[in-house]
């Protein structure tokens, strides 16, 4: 369990790997549609996670999928946080598909439900994936955000990540456009 303390009231989840989802009939029936609802109710409120328009139901199950797949394949790590079996968050990495650039992989999702914000749910399941990482024998674990998105970029950049580029008014959502911030952590310079 992971407590977090607000407002003198304990919050406590626990985080799951895919093993442990995909042993547990109930919640791999059930993680899914929750993992859909988190992402289409962060999207349809301007998350940066990837969509201008929520996903669909069909398109988070593939998705998620292709990562169990890949979890399986041992080029993949997911993770989903709970809180008395409910999920409020997930996350997950992928290997490089590109033989040159298979010791690395890219952080892809973190996304975590709106009422569990500032409990400390995102930076549990950022670093459970970034020691699964370590752990797989990965060098250089990537990603990129959207430049507006300041919450995810402190909390990256407190849990060892540092930028390497940005290319300016890449994002397009609408007639809007956000910087594309490309962060790093390189295993190979930790001893």
């Amino acid at each position: 369990m992971n407590p977090a303390m607000t407002s003198g009231v304990t919050f406590e989840f626990a985080i799951l790997d895919a093993m442990e989802l995909t042993s547990d009939p109930e919640l791999e029936v059930r993680f899914a549609e929750s993992a859909h609802q988190i992402l289409a109710d962060l999207v349809s409120e301007g998350a940066a996670l990837g969509w201008v328009e929520p996903p669909s139901r069909d398109e988070v199950a593939e998705l998620l999928g292709h990562v169990v797949s890949a979890v399986q394949a041992g080029d993949a790590s997911l993770r989903a946080a709970y809180l008395d079996r409910r999920l409020v968050g997930l996350g997950y990495w992928l290997r490089y598909a590109r033989p040159t650039h298979r010791p690395h992989a890219d952080l892809e999702k973190i996304a975590v439900d709106a009422a569990a914000h500032g409990h400390g749910v995102g930076r549990a399941l950022t670093a459970a994936l970034i020691a699964d990482a370590r752990e797989a024998g990965i060098e250089v674990l990537a990603l990129d955000a959207r430049g507006d998105n300041t919450n995810a970029l402190h909390l990256y950049r407190s849990l060892g990540f540092t930028e390497y580029g940005r290319l300016p008014d890449f994002v397009a959502v609408g007639e809007h456009r956000y910087d594309k911030v490309f962060y790093m952590l390189d295993f190979r310079q930790q001893g």
